[in-house]
């Protein structure tokens, strides 16, 4: 159940209903049960997703995905998008780790949004790194110079810019999204889903211990949000997270959390779209909580209008 009220109000739905655009709007009581487009060949195009390398890695096997709706323009009207990063490697529960198996994203936009799912960049610099951030250096400028090309390129609204994550990529919304300021103002609304940026030590690696130290940081990074929404999922929240965000920040008002029970949307686990409980699959099923999600994001983008 939501843990903040929705503010979905009769205007919104006026709104929606008199609006001569409704394409993009996520029916949010849709019980379709959405399937990832397989990567295609060629030159992104609409109803296609394709492998990108951009000009600066040409050569070399680093690569974001992008996704175009079937009715996408290049001249059309403006669409939302969304960007995600990736889980960790981790077969337990089914992460790749890679780009190409992104899968939150997509699920949440309905496949009614631009969809990009953009790489952490190995310390080599010739591929995409599937555990944790590689070259942080090299993960941020990718974000940086690519984000507002492919908002232009593909005719982005840039006042409907998501950022979303799973596991890595949750903690990556804030880590990498909210780095340093230059960053944190490509987007215009987050999203998380399993894991938080400074909620707990994550030890073997130089970012994120001692937790007094990650913490510390990962305070500045919360309050690069300012205002903007900000959805948080989480299966089941064993690690205080709204709490934790409580904590740090004077108003929570942008803040909204969802507790996603996987186990309720999926049954037994494995199942052919998740083989654990811990999966960023969740919003391609129909479920109470994808309703409220796709409530929120038609929330924001009609604010963005």
């Amino acid at each position: 159940m939501l843990k903040a009220k929705l503010s979905l109000s009769l205007v919104s739905c006026l709104f929606w209903a008199c609006s001569t655009d409704k394409r993009h709007r996520l029916d949010a009581v849709s019980q379709a049960t959405l399937s990832i487009p397989d990567l295609s060949p060629g030159e992104a195009a609409a109803g296609k997703r394709v492998q990108v390398t951009p000009i600066e890695y040409s050569g070399t096997e680093v690569y974001h995905t992008v996704y175009l709706p079937g009715d996408w323009e290049a001249d059309g009207s403006s669409l939302p998008i969304i960007f995600e990063y990736t889980g960790n490697y981790f077969p337990k529960s089914g992460s790749t780790g890679e780009v190409k198996d992104a899968g939150l994203g997509y699920g949440l936009s309905g496949g009614k949004y631009i969809w990009v799912s953009l790489p952490c960049i190995h310390e080599n610099l010739r591929e995409n790194q599937v555990t944790w951030w590689g070259s942080e250096t090299a993960t941020l400028d990718y974000a940086k110079v690519n984000v507002p090309r492919i908002i232009q390129q593909y005719n982005a609204n840039p006042d409907a810019v998501f950022l979303c994550g799973f596991s890595r990529g949750a903690i990556g919304v804030n880590y990498l999204g909210l780095h340093d300021d230059e960053v944190a103002k490509l987007w215009t609304a987050f999203i998380t889903h399993d894991h938080f940026d400074g909620i707990r030590e994550w030890k073997q690696t130089k970012w994120g211990t001692p937790l007094s130290e990650y913490r510390k940081k990962a305070n500045a990074r919360l309050n690069r949000i300012a205002n903007r929404p900000y959805l948080v999922c989480q299966n089941g929240d064993k690690y205080g997270t709204e709490a934790f965000v409580r904590e740090r920040l004077k108003s929570m008002q942008n803040f909204i959390f969802i507790d996603v029970r996987t186990n309720e949307i999926f049954g037994e686990f494995p199942h052919p779209l998740a083989k654990s409980a811990h999966t960023d699959m969740w919003a391609l099923l129909p479920s109470d909580y994808r309703v409220q999600a796709w409530h929120w994001m038609n929330e924001v983008v009609e604010t963005a209008q």
